[in-house]
């Protein structure tokens, strides 16, 4: 297998902005040999990212039927972008072990805050500061912790075959505040995460989306040599959004990958999940 692989991108099925079969075209034109479409999956608290459940027999069908028509020319998988927001309702729970999916990504969007609302802590950096002001009195510090709270009991509790933009919150607290990031004690917060992962030998995704824009990959390339260091399997993904970008910042997250230390990524082949090496 070479390196041009995706697995998480988003289509018309929820906040992607074009339909299915346009990212499937875009990536045997490109010569991807294996792609995923995962969606936004269903989600209780209502949006206009996440996926409604009465349109998951559609999104399955339509998956299908592109894979009729290009299965032959690359490896098609189907799966779901599934968030954690709490014990009742994450990766783990019936409702989605019993999908007919090839693979499942878990990922935190949504934090708990102390009066109980819901509230997306991956939306625009005005709406995030938003939120922290009215729910959180310009506690900062603490909608990341309780971001990193979730983070832990979604890798405690499974269901998922890897993690999606471990660290995404730290862009929007480091735009509320100015390195908030680099900090001390953000910088344990994600390692410990890291050691959490590790223990439990989970892939953690290596996301390109914010390459191009803001110069940074989920989780930073700060974390990669710690992530080498405790064994942690990547995916490199672009979390496409357009056709255009499903190759987004690939090249140059698998070049600072190799400066620490990687040799192999790991790519769905066959339905299951091996060790390829990594090539430039």
């Amino acid at each position: 297998m070479n390196q041009l692989t995706n697995y998480h991108s988003h289509s018309q099925f929820c906040d992607g902005h074009a339909p299915m079969e346009e990212f499937v075209k875009e990536a045997v034109a490109e010569g991807f040999v294996a792609y995923g479409i995962s969606s936004h999956a269903p989600f209780p608290v209502p949006n206009q990212c996440n996926m409604l459940r009465e349109r998951l027999p559609e999104y399955l069908a339509e998956f299908h039927r592109i894979k009729e028509l290009y299965g032959s020319a690359i490896e098609l998988y189907v799966g779901l972008e599934i968030d954690f927001l709490d014990d009742s309702f994450n990766p783990s729970i019936p409702y989605f072990k019993e999908l007919p999916l090839d693979y499942r990504i878990g990922s935190v969007h949504y934090i708990v805050t102390p009066d109980g609302t819901p509230i997306d802590t991956d939306g625009s950096p005005d709406r995030f500061r938003g939120y922290v002001d009215t729910y959180f009195g310009g506690d900062v510090d603490e909608a990341v912790r309780r971001f990193y709270r979730s983070s832990f009991r979604l890798v405690e509790l499974g269901g998922f075959d890897f993690l999606g933009h471990l660290d995404k919150i730290g862009l929007n607290a480091s735009l509320y505040r100015p390195g908030l990031d680099r900090e001390a004690w953000y910088r344990r917060l994600v390692a410990d995460y890291l050691e959490a992962i590790a223990s439990q030998h989970l892939l953690v995704e290596v996301n390109t989306k914010a390459f191009a824009t803001r110069g940074r990959f989920f989780p930073g390339e700060d974390y990669f040599e710690q992530m080498h260091r405790l064994g942690i399997g990547v995916v490199v993904n672009s979390d496409a959004h357009y056709p255009a970008k499903i190759n987004a910042g690939r090249p140059e997250a698998l070049k600072a990958l190799a400066r620490a230390g990687y040799t192999t990524v790991w790519q769905f082949h066959r339905n299951e999940w091996i060790e390829t090496p990594l090539e430039l």
